[in-house]
């Protein structure tokens, strides 16, 4: 069984940082798309950083030049390296991989970290 376990999330003002990491266990064969989405009160889901299986880095333009993604394949990990927050990244953040395991390829999702930002 493939899970997604998220850490880092907490309270944090405004302008501050924080750094979430996601890491992926179970038999895994290959990971195509890795990355973080969110979600606040309200509001459906959204894309906040990606790794896609062409090799690109897609960021949602709210958090261009503030946030940056990266992994590390051998650990099958995953972070999100986020700076000058703002109360509007409040949020649960949700890991997210396409993984192909023994039972297939599919979508895996983490149970989400919350991420609060006080003005």
């Amino acid at each position: 069984q493939v899970q997604l376990v998220e850490s880092g999330g907490g309270l944090v003002q405004a302008g501050g940082s924080l750094r979430l990491s996601c890491a992926a266990s179970g038999i895994i064969f290959s990971i195509n798309d890795m990355g973080w989405y969110r979600q606040a009160p309200g509001k459906e889901r959204e894309l906040v950083a990606i790794f896609t299986s062409g090799g690109t880095t897609n960021y949602a333009d709210s958090v261009k030049g503030r946030f940056t993604i990266s992994r590390d394949n051998a650990k099958k990990m995953v972070y999100l390296q986020m700076n000058s927050l703002k109360p509007e990244d409040t949020a649960v953040y949700y890991c997210y991989a396409y993984v192909l395991s023994t039972t297939g390829r599919r979508d895996y999702w983490g149970q989400g970290t919350q991420v609060t930002v006080s003005s």
